[in-house]
């Protein structure tokens, strides 16, 4: 099996001992750390880092790396078949689990968020600005129409898959890259963003983490979905309580 899921981070950290991973070192840091390779070579975004995040490695491997699978997961969060809090490293994926897991599946996403009192739409605007996915409608209805209604439903439910994760047989990784880029590109022409906070300047990244589906259901996609294993703990209460200010603050501007 020919398959590589880069592992995109900005800095040193643990990475799995497995040939199906590739470290990708992403951001200005001007220190690599060893065992890593640079998003800069070859046919590359890396310097739109800050505003992508992990798409300038995703960008990268589409254009630069010869696998039949390609896949992408995060320092600190990984596909895993299983769920051991006192072995977190143990429980990422190995390249013999997914070999088995492909030979049912060419794609493989992470289970889905579910936002329960917000829909997908609804939770981005009280996190950053609604003129992000507004746009980015107005730009699916111009080019890539047959996606709109899918866009819409996606829209108005409550679960999503995140992160920006996922393994592909390389065609439909191909074919889902052009379609996103395409739409983010023109995204980037049409957003003034100089006013963004650092966080939301971050836009395009959180922007393509709702679009997975769209592409996924437009074009009626079959995938496993499997669990992901953080590396570190989570925070919950700190996690609920942003997520409470933002619904109180959205209901104070709704007045």
């Amino acid at each position: 099996m020919n398959a590589k899921i880069i592992v995109v981070s900005h800095k040193k950290y643990w990475m799995p001992d497995d040939e199906i991973y590739l470290p990708v070192f992403v951001g200005p840091a001007p220190d690599m750390p060893e065992g890593f390779v640079r998003d800069n070579t070859g046919d590359n975004i890396s310097e739109k880092n800050p505003n992508f995040c992990e798409l300038t490695g995703l960008y990268w491997a589409w254009k630069n790396l010869d696998a039949d699978y390609l896949g992408l997961a995060h320092y600190r969060r990984h596909f895993s078949i299983k769920k051991n809090k006192n072995d977190k490293r143990g429980c990422v994926l190995t390249g013999k689990q997914l070999e088995a897991i492909l030979a049912d599946t060419d794609v493989v996403l992470p289970k889905p968020r579910n936002y329960f009192i917000e829909t997908n739409y609804s939770q981005y605007v009280h996190a950053h600005h609604a003129e992000d996915l507004d746009t980015t409608r107005e730009i699916i209805s111009e080019m890539y129409p047959g996606y709109l209604k899918a866009y819409d439903d996606s829209m108005k439910r409550t679960t999503g898959h995140r992160f920006n994760m996922f393994i592909m047989k390389r065609e439909l990784e191909d074919a889902y890259c052009k379609w996103l880029f395409d739409i983010l590109f023109e995204l980037e022409k049409r957003l003034d963003i100089s006013q963004y906070s650092k966080n939301d300047a971050r836009v395009f990244g959180f922007v393509s983490e709702r679009l997975l589906d769209v592409w996924i259901e437009t074009n009626d996609i079959k995938y496993r979905e499997l669990p992901c294993v953080f590396m570190e703990n989570q925070n919950w209460l700190k996690k609920g309580s942003a997520f409470v200010m933002r619904k109180l603050k959205a209901g104070r501007n709704e007045r």
